[in-house]
Order: C-alpha cells, then structure tokens, then sequence
C-alpha cells in the first residue's frame, strides 16, 4: 500500500490540473512518467482511472469514486503537515503566492527576502500579476489585494492603506501653469489606468470633495507603465506614494494638488478559507502585518 501512495498523489494532480503535461510540469516529472505512474496504479487497482484522449482526460466512474477518497487522504496529510508545523521551532514547506505586479519594487518584495532569511525552510513562489488571480483555480496559498474586497468566501486580513498622489513630469508640469484645485487640470493630458474610473476624486484639506476626468491621449493596464510614462512627460497621473518619491527623488516627477488627498486603497492578504499550508499561509500574513508594505 506504502508503494502506491505517491501514485495516488500523482492522480489526483492530474485531475487537477486537467492533463498529464500540466501535471508533469507542477510536480516536476516528464508527462511520460505521470501518464506511465497513472497506469500503473490503474494496473494495481484492476480499473481504468481516466478516459484518455489525444486534447482531454475524463474520470471514469470508478475514478470518481476513487477520487474523491484520494483528496480526502491528501487533506488529511495536509492537515497533519500544518498541525506538525504550527508545533515546529522551524517552519517548512512551501508557499505560492501572487502580488499585483507594481509592488515588484516595493516593501512587499522586500519582506518576502527578509521572510526567507528569517525562515531559510521555507519556499516561495511570487507570481506577480496586475491581472486578478483565481487562488482555487491557479493552485496559489495567498495572494495580495489592492482595492477593496467584495469576495466574502475567502479569508483576509487589511495590512495597510496604500496612499496615492497626484504627479506629473517634471518637463511636461513646468509649461503649465501651477494647479490650484482639481478643476485646474481638466485640460491636463492625463495618463489614464485601465482599471481605474476616468473619473478622479480628490479630498480638500476642509474635506470637500471635487472630482476632475481631464484628457486621455493614453491608457494601460500597468501601474509601472503609468509611472514610466509619467517620467517621459506624457502627461498627469495617479500613483502609489512609494513609486512617486522614487520619482521625486530621481527629479524626474514633481507632486500636484499636494494639499489634496485621494482615497487610499486598502492592501489586503487573501486566502482560502481551507489553505493547504494554513500555517505557513498565517505565518506569512502576520509577518506581513508587522511591517511597513507601502
């Protein structure tokens, strides 16, 4: 039976991952050997496991059933493996996490080498992404979320507001006149990001609100692209504080409105609400709460 453990393991990833190549290529084997661990099992058990075809693989009845009590054998493991290292003086294992791909260059980064350091067991793997990540469907422990939340299934924990500031470059903001107030920058080229209204609403310091949408010559999918493009002169934009002060600083952008503020946007960890690596998962978010991400 001991023998057969790793390919029931292998099963049920396949059926995970919906193929033998995918499969091979999370648990690091050629799809030969996966398809080759799956026969035998098959072999073993005296049934066919899956209906193969040259674009898909579908579970066979018995499959089905036998599925089902290999994910819950692997859930027991797992549970096992969490409550051993929540008792460990060490963490180990493995975490694959995703963050939205404009903190490439920030804190968060930075805490993830520190985290390592400080845990020198401990895997993880970033995907960064400004793309909203499917945590179940894409097999990811954790991910960071900037905005705020409207999916109640998964569990979260808020570690910061993340402030964000007017700026412009430093060419294109001195050949114009210096803005008072919002309304000021109606006629203003702004840069605008695609997942973002047109419409921008600024705060005064007697908490009034004005709102403002300006010109679009350009629009992206990228916060590093608006920052990139703002140095170049192409016009006003929004971005996160960190990356604005790394432009002030360089000279290359020059903050507006600074005596208006924007609504920050909260940064928050996710996670399913039944992690694979629940203690790994909270040992991360608690690391990440500790500290200064943005």
């Amino acid at each position: 039976m001991i023998d057969h453990l790793k390919q029931m393991a292998i099963f049920a990833r396949v059926v995970d991952e919906g193929s033998f190549r995918a499969a091979a290529k999370d648990v690091g084997l050629s799809p030969s050997r996966i398809s080759e661990t799956v026969s035998d099992l098959e072999e073993y058990l005296g049934v066919t496991l899956l209906h193969r075809t040259t674009r898909k693989i579908a579970l066979t009845n018995e499959g089905r059933m036998f599925y089902g009590r290999v994910v819950e054998m692997l859930r027991s493991a797992e549970t096992g493996l969490n409550e051993l290292n929540a008792l460990s003086l060490e963490p180990v294992g493995a975490l694959r996490i995703s963050f939205p791909a404009f903190l490439a260059g920030g804190p968060l980064t930075a805490a993830v080498a520190s985290f390592t350091k400080l845990h020198p067991n401990v895997a993880i793997s970033v995907v960064y992404s400004d793309n909203r990540v499917g945590l179940l469907e894409e097999g990811f422990d954790m991910s960071i979320r900037v905005g705020w939340l409207a999916d109640s299934s998964m569990m979260s924990r808020k570690l910061a507001d993340g402030q964000r500031v007017l700026v412009a470059g430093t060419e294109y903001a001195a050949h114009r006149p210096k803005p008072q107030r919002p309304g000021d920058l109606e006629d203003w080229d702004w840069i605008r990001y695609r997942n973002r209204s047109d419409v921008t609403v600024f705060t005064s310091p007697d908490g009034k609100e004005e709102s403002v949408t300006g010109n679009s010559q350009v629009e992206v999918d990228s916060i590093d692209a608006l920052y990139h493009l703002a140095m170049m002169d192409a016009g006003v934009t929004v971005l996160p504080s960190f990356l604005a002060r790394r432009g002030e600083e360089a000279g290359t952008l020059v903050r507006l409105l600074p005596d208006w503020t924007l609504r920050p946007l909260g940064i928050f960890a996710v996670w399913p609400d039944k992690s694979r690596r629940e203690s790994l998962t909270l040992l991360f978010v608690r690391y990440l709460a500790e500290r200064e991400i943005c």
